[in-house]
């Protein structure tokens, strides 16, 4: 049984309690404030729905994740990052990745970023909790990704590409600034042959909240500075 949350509490059911058809959907309702956001991330679960839905909270089994470690970066693309052809850079433009991610593609029949969570994450970046990725060519955005750093755990939400590779360079100089400041695991949400070529695998949702009990509130000493 889906259960509904109201505004008076921050309180999740628990991840067992997620639907297993519709794979993850945990409860709906409730809003987007930045403390309920992240109460939800540390809780294990992530909203995601479209506009004209009430807001859907998921916590999908198994759970897609990529530790540092297990990055895999092929020859072609470690020799476009040794070109030094995009420059990358943190924290520089949180508003333009997310309405790039926002934006419309050819292959989706719309957006689930509405107006309303571009705020709330917007609002979660100035709290020092969201962070960005900018990637650049000759001074233009050509790709990104954005999410959320909660102890030694990142939880990306959202990537996009203008220009071949260029979300993957952006996503591997994140991984790799990201293994050196201490963290163990990057949340991916759902599988991707993207996410898949760059080392990301399945876990249990289960092990996923093994990582939430251990790590989230662990130190890391990551910078967020272009």
């Amino acid at each position: 049984m889906l259960t509904w949350l109201t505004r008076d509490s921050l309180t999740f059911p628990p991840l067992e309690k997620a639907l297993h058809d519709p794979n993850g959907l945990l409860a709906a309702g409730g809003d987007l404030s930045p403390e309920r956001l992240e109460q939800a991330y540390r809780h294990g679960c992530f909203p995601w729905y479209q506009d004209g839905q009430p807001i859907l909270w998921w916590s999908p089994d198994p759970r897609t994740v990529l530790l540092p470690g297990e990055l895999h970066v092929s020859r072609s693309l470690a020799k476009l990052m040794r070109q030094g052809r995009y420059q990358v850079s943190f924290d520089s433009d949180f508003p333009a990745v997310i309405a790039a991610c926002a934006a419309p593609r050819d292959y989706e029949g719309g957006t689930w970023i509405t107006d309303t969570m571009r705020d709330a994450y917007c609002e979660l970046h100035r709290r020092g909790i969201a962070h960005s990725v900018e990637v650049r060519d000759g001074g233009q955005l050509v790709g990104g990704l954005y999410g959320l750093a909660i102890g030694q755990l990142f939880f990306g939400e959202s990537m996009f590409s203008r220009a071949d590779n260029a979300s993957k360079v952006g996503f591997v100089t994140l991984v790799e600034h990201l293994r050196q400041a201490g963290f163990v695991l990057i949340d991916c949400q759902m599988p991707t042959n993207h996410l898949h070529s760059l080392g990301a695998r399945a876990i249990s949702r289960a092990q996923f909240a093994q990582y939430l009990a251990q790590h989230l509130d662990q130190p890391n000493s990551a910078t967020w500075v272009c």
